[in-house]
This record gives structure tokens, C-alpha cells and sequence, in this order.
């Protein structure tokens, strides 16, 4: 789209869609242009306003199909660009009583053939285009060869006439149309700028330009590609009006090789290395799973799961009590099937040694006993719930989590559990949705560094298969929904307990299993956990199936 208005242009401000700090042009009509991100509004003042005119179409330059303007080759003062760099460029001017009032750059196709000019009207610094602006080479391309030791990529005409000249007409220095097109552009004269051994790219120090360069920059093999980084100026040519040439060459030759977001280079790291505060540990309250997985660490994401009525929760509690009691770390609770309330007696009821979640068993004891535990407990302000009401979006989970980890200093999450996020959806829209969530909730644990607790659930048991209630060895194939749950954990632990058992103690006796160990790769049977119905403790027990040879006989 090209722009073109017969509004009467009020100013240039700050553009909220890309960032530029000047960017965004303002008419009478109320409408604005962004010259960076092409971005257009009908109105930009809200209200009634006597002095805007009705809203017209636009787009960013005006085109006229022939070549009409044609200035004069001179200087322009106002920026200290020389005549010799307008000669160089064919950059032209018009007067008016001996005031420039446009500035004309000449745009060349791939054949060296003018095909149009972007003319810069001065007092308010609008552009409008004629010709084929769009069909054109970058600016300056014409004027220099292909080869050659360096190439500037700016953001505008003046900026590279700018750069040009202040490092004495030695190296090429073209430009972009504007920081919305420079990925298109150079795209399309890749070959060209790929035939310089060194491309510095130097955009505006805006956020808009910023973007752009770290976007054109991924074109260009490693090493070849530097960002220049502007600390006084916004622009190359703010730099030169301001006879600060030789800062800025300074700052060019500082330029930096672009490293994408995420790849360091492991020396850096330096002493760092040995500095064991960004992973803390803590040992799991079993030493069988101490024994396999050696703690329980932030940074890492651990999921439990099983059948329906293995232990999971009973599992969550123990390690939600543990944590407070041999640590000083906060915790974060998002338990979607149960209260808030809940949640607390479930905590109170393993400092009680009792089962205060059943009221009958809560009621037995006097409420000045219960305030000691409550106190104990979630008394000491370390604990968080998320107190949820009706359905919950996954995004809403992952700002609570968010929330919990970077407001609350929470370094311990529970999450029980995730397939309550999906369910009621068919088989293949679960699947995706799961496969959303885990890389968002893995992303969020590497931004926090908590340690994120999982709780899944395993599909059911079909044709003759025996279910997982009746003491079915657990596998990473039975997780519900994708094997993104096990691909991006760093820890799966299996809860196995065979409910239909006649022995008493085998029945109440849950196999831990892990099935994946990302720390250590060790794997399998850690540790048996019995279950008292009194006091709904779980404690570690020797083997109570070795009379069995068959490990699958439970």
C-alpha cells in the first residue's frame, strides 16, 4: 500500500505497535502512518476534535506511475552531508529561497535501471514515493560493486550517506527502505550483500530497529554479521550533525557478532561453573529414591503418575511437608481438583500424623490441637494455593505458576494435575493441547528455575489388559495423551499398587518406579511405600514381595 493524503501532516511521535520513537506521522484528520511497521489508524485522538477533517485511505508512500521530480545536486547542510556524497548517492534537492524543503533519492533496479525516487519533504520530515520504489535495489546498492571488505546496512537514506562519509568515502553503505521492509530487502539482494567478507548491520537504536537487525542479521552465516550497537544517537546521521564522527566509527568497529538468544559460549561461564546456588537440591524423604535420583532439584520438571487411587496424593503431601520442614523455600500449590481448603488440612494432616482431610477424624481433635498444626504449618506464610473457580485455561495455569515463582519467590510448584487441562477433548485435539502445555510449562521452568512437581494420569487399560489398579507394571507408553510428558520431563515416577491384593500389606504397598532419570539415566524399582490407614502417613518398607520370584506377580 502507498501513502497518500491530502491531510495536513502535525508531527512525528512514538509508535506503540513497533516501537520507533518517531516513527508514527500524525495528520490534521486524526488518522497516523507508521513509516517504520506500516502501521495505519483511522484516528488517533479520541473525542471530538472541530479541527479533524473526515478520515481519508492511506498507505505509506504516494505513487506516481512516472519519474517526474528533479532537483539540483548540492549539499545539505542541515545534516553535513557533502556535495561529493550526493554525487556519489544522485541524492538531489529542491529550494525555495534558498532553503531546501526536499531531499530526492534515486532508487535502481538489479540492471542499474532508475525505476524511482522516495522523496523526504523537510519541515515534517513525511515521505511519498514515484515510480516503483518496491521493485528497487537497496539505496546505494548501484553505486557500488559487488566484493569488497565491509558493507553498512542502514535504516534510511541519510544514515547511509552518513556512514559513508564519515569514514571518508572508504567502504559501501547502503539502506533498507525501512525497518518493516529490511528482511524483505535483503532477502532479495542476498547474493549481493553475501559477496562482502563483512556485513555490519546498524539500524536505529530503537526497539523497531533493534527487531529488524537481529531478524536480517540470522541471513548471513556465523561471524560474518556484526550489530552495531549506538550509545549517543539514535541514527548514523544524528552522529555526523552532531560532528561526532569519530565516536561513531569507534562504536562501528566495536560492533559485535550476533549470537542468537539462548547459544553462550560455554568459557564464559568461568568460576560460575562451581557456584551450585542457581540448582538447589533436596533429598527425597525415601532413600530408595534418593538412591536412583539423589534429590529433588529446582530447574528440573518431575512427573508423578499412576492409576486412579495409587497415591499420587498422598505422595504430593508427604513431599509438600517434607520441603517445609528441611528448607526455608516457598511453595506453590495448584491442586484443580480440590480446595483451597483441602489443600491445607492435606498439609496439616502430615504434621498431625492423622488424617484431618476426613472431618469425621478432624472433629475428634480440639480446635486449640488443630490451630498447633495449622500454625506448624500453613501458619508459616510458605505456602501458596491458586484458589480456582470453574473451568481454567492453560494460559491462566501458567501465569499463576509464573506469578507463584517470580512475585511469590515460590522455588517448589505442584501441579496436580494435568489432565483435568485437557479433558472432555477428543483423543487428537488432547494430544496437541498437551503437547502446547508441556513445551510452555518446560519453557516456564527453564525462565523460573522452580521445581515443577507434575501429576498425570495413565490411559485406561483396554481389551484384556489388566488395569493398573490391579497392579499393572507402569511404562512411559501408558501416560495419557502424548509422549511429550515424557520427552520434555526430567524425571517420570510410576506409582504401582495392586488394590485388589487379599494380603492386607501388599494391598496397602505402592512399588515406586521410575521410568525415566534424566539425571542419573537410572531407572527402575526405587522403593516401596506402605500406607497407614490410622495416621495416612506412607512410610519406606523393605521388599514385601520377595517371596515371590516374579517381579510382575504383585
Amino acid at each position: 500500500m502507498e501513502h497518500s493524503t491530502n491531510s495536513k501532516f502535525i508531527k512525528h511521535t512514538s509508535c506503540n505497535d513497533c516501537g520507533s520513537s518517531d516513527a508514527l506521522a500524525l495528520y490534521a484528520d486524526g488518522h497516523t502512518w507508521c513509516f517504520s511497521c506500516n502501521t495505519h489508524s483511522r484516528s488517533h485522538c479520541k473525542g471530538d476534535n472541530t479541527e479533524m477533517e473526515q478520515a481519508v485511505s492511506i498507505t505509506p508512500f504516494s505513487i506516481v506511475k512516472n519519474i517526474l521530480t528533479k532537483g539540483n545536486t548540492t549539499t545539505i547542510p542541515d545534516r553535513k552531508i557533502s556535495l561529493a556524497t550526493c554525487q556519489q548517492y544522485g541524492v538531489t534537492t529542491l529550494s525555495n529561497n534558498n532553503s531546501i524543503f526536499k531531499h530526492i533519492y534515486p532508487y535502481y533496479d538489479s540492471n542499474g535501471t532508475h525505476v524511482g525516487n522516495k522523496i523526504r519533504t523537510v519541515p515534517n520530515k513525511s515521505f511519498t514515493a514515484e515510480g516503483n520504489v518496491k521493485a528497487a535495489s537497496l539505496f546505494g546498492q548501484k553505486q557500488f560493486p559487488p566484493k569488497g571488505k565491509y558493507i553498512t546496512i542502514t535504516e534510511g537514506e541519510l544514515d547511509a550517506m552518513s556512514v559513508y562519509q564519515m569514514f571518508g568515502s572508504r567502504w559501501p553503505s547502503v539502506s533498507v527502505r525501512s525497518s518493516a521492509s529490511a528482511l524483505k530487502d535483503c532477502k532479495i539482494n542476498l547474493e549481493y550483500l553475501n559477496s562482502f567478507d563483512n556485513i555490519i548491520i546498524c539500524f536505529d537504536s530503537d526497539a523497531s530497529g533493534k527487531k529488524a537487525a537481529e531478524k536480517v542479521v540470522e541471513l548471513f552465516e556465523p561471524h560474518k554479521c556484526k550489530i552495531v550497537s549506538l550509545s549517543k544517537f539514535k541514527d548514523p546521521s544524528d552522529y555526523l550533525k552532531a560532528g561526532m564522527g569519530e565516536k561513531f566509527t569507534k562504536e562501528w568497529w566495536l560492533a559485535e557478532s550476533y549470537t542468537p538468544a539462548g547459544i553462550i559460549n560455554l568459557n564464559s561461564i568461568g568460576d560460575a561453573l562451581y557456584d551450585e546456588d542457581f540448582c538447589e537440591t533436596i533429598p527425597y524423604p525415601w532413600s530408595g529414591l534418593n538412591e536412583k535420583i539423589y534429590g529433588m532439584r529446582t530447574g528440573e520438571l518431575t512427573t508423578f503418575t499412576s492409576g486412579s487411587g495409587m497415591g499420587k496424593s498422598s505422595i504430593i503431601r508427604e513431599l509438600m511437608h517434607h520441603i517445609l520442614k528441611v528448607s526455608k523455600d516457598n511453595i506453590g500449590v495448584l491442586a484443580l481438583e480440590e480446595s483451597v481448603r483441602n489443600t491445607a488440612f492435606n498439609i496439616m494432616s502430615v504434621e498431625a500424623n492423622q488424617r484431618l482431610y476426613i472431618k469425621e477424624v478432624r472433629e475428634t481433635f480440639p480446635k486449640n490441637k488443630l490451630k498447633m498444626w495449622q500454625d506448624s504449618t500453613i501458619g508459616t506464610g510458605r505456602f501458596f494455593a491458586f484458589d480456582h473457580f470453574g473451568s481454567i485455561s492453560n494460559d491462566e495455569i501458567l501465569n499463576r505458576i509464573r506469578f507463584m515463582a517470580k512475585a511469590l519467590d515460590c522455588r517448589w510448584i505442584f501441579l496436580d494435575h494435568l489432565s483435568i487441562l485437557v479433558s472432555g477433548q477428543e483423543e487428537g485435539d488432547e494430544r496437541r493441547s498437551i503437547d502446547i502445555l508441556m513445551t510452555k510449562l518446560r519453557s516456564l521452568v527453564e525462565e523460573t528455575n522452580i521445581g515443577l512437581m507434575l501429576v498425570s494420569h495413565l490411559r485406561r487399560a483396554t481389551g484384556s489388559d489388566r488395569g493398573h489398579e490391579d497392579g499393572r507394571e507402569v511404562s512411559l507408553s501408558h501416560l495419557r495423551g502424548s509422549q511429550s510428558i515424557a520427552h520434555l520431563s526430567d524425571g517420570v515416577i510410576a506409582l504401582e499398587r495392586n488394590q485388589q491384593e487379599q494380603d492386607e500389606t501388599l494391598a496397602n504397598t505402592t512399588v515406586v518406579r521410575i521410568l525415566k532419570n534424566r539425571y542419573t539415566g537410572d531407572t527402575g524399582i526405587s522403593t516401596y511405600l506402605h500406607y497407614d490407614k490410622d495416621s495416612g502417613r506412607l512410610s519406606e518398607i523393605s521388599n514385601p514381595f520377595e517371596a515371590d520370584s516374579e517381579e510382575d506377580s504383585f
